[in-house]
């Protein structure tokens, strides 16, 4: 009896999802929009995501560190046991030495990618932004609210569609037409969609890599890059350490493409899943695809920070020379 009711209830909500609250047909934009100006700077969503995000950092850092005590508890234990529970997982896998030399970079990496990835999941974030008029051929109609001088707009229920034509302006209220015709540009929107901040966060995990194996083993870091002893000596083998030298140079900068890509490709892909599973099923089963993206939004931080850590323990590692610098340089 249970199971029935609960299924006539999510029926119920599918079908009150999908024939009253079905927002317009979406718009797939991959670059971030511009959603204010201050001064020369276009300020876009993404931007100023990250600035809402390190402003929410900085004020939980502050108020948990003047809660801190002998025997932590509250919101300061909570903020310690988060922090305490991933360093203990940094050390678990490049020991405590290692540990506390990386855990800065690693941890910052892990905690803004998360609260990033999550800042773009919040409720609303599709339907609250400034408004961009004229896109496409048929867009939806929104009215327009304004909050502290900056132009928002929000989905009323039932609203309506008109033709726009690509070069055509809306028809004002005052002449008959409707408030306002085009698209919502999101004032939250997911850091990572925006293909520079994982370019950004791979380039400084790329530079700490490689400053922490320079200044860890010296000017013999370079070996495993440029490894010319045993040609120099005359054996032919050393064309092989060579070869792999160059290969070890090169997955060096590709690594920076495949951070970027890996993390931009999954956050962007998840976010058109969200837009479009909100607008063919609402209400019901896209609270599903939420609970995916929680999931995706964790492990890609996760992945991130861990992959920067073993590249940075590989950095670290001696790596010897001659024939017996070979088969470490190979793996």
């Amino acid at each position: 009896m249970r199971a029935a009711l609960i299924g006539v209830l999510a029926l119920v909500a599918l079908a009150v999802g999908m024939l009253v609250l079905t927002p317009p047909s979406p718009a797939i934009i991959v670059a971030p929009e511009t959603v204010f100006h201050v001064g020369p700077l276009d300020v876009t969503n993404t931007m100023f995501t990250s600035w809402v995000v390190l402003a929410l950092m900085t004020v939980v850092a502050v108020v948990a560190a003047r809660g801190f005590s002998v025997v932590p508890s509250g919101f300061s234990g909570a903020v310690e046991a988060l922090v305490g529970g991933f360093y203990n997982v940094v050390v678990g896998v490049v020991g405590e030495a290692q540990g506390r030399r990386f855990f800065w970079v690693v941890g910052t990496i892990f905690f803004w990618v998360l609260l990033n990835n999550y800042a773009g999941l919040l409720p609303g974030n599709l339907y609250v932004g400034v408004t961009e008029p004229g896109h496409g051929e048929t867009q939806a109609v929104f009215e327009q609210a304004s909050l502290l001088g900056v132009d928002l707009a929000y989905i009323p229920i039932g609203g309506e569609s008109v033709d726009v034509g690509a070069g055509d302006e809306p028809i004002a209220p005052e002449k008959g037409g409707d408030p306002f015709s085009g698209i919502i540009a999101p004032l939250l929107r997911s850091v990572m969609t925006d293909v520079n901040a994982p370019l950004a966060i791979a380039i400084f995990s790329f530079i700490f890599v490689e400053y922490w194996g320079i200044s860890t083993l010296g000017v013999g870091y370079f070996g495993k890059f440029f490894n010319f002893r045993r040609l120099l000596r005359g054996n032919p083998m050393g064309l092989i350490d060579v070869f792999v030298g160059i290969l070890e140079l090169i997955s060096e900068f590709i690594r920076v493409v495949s951070f970027t890509f890996r993390l931009f490709g999954n956050i962007f892909a998840g976010e058109v899943l969200i837009v479009m599973m909100s607008f063919l099923v609402p209400l019901l089963l896209v609270t599903v695809f939420y609970g995916l993206e929680l999931f995706v939004g964790l492990i890609q931080a996760f992945v991130f920070a861990m992959l920067t850590l073993v590249f940075a323990q590989m950095a670290v590692a001696h790596h010897g020379g001659g024939e017996e610098g070979h088969g470490a340089a190979g793996h």
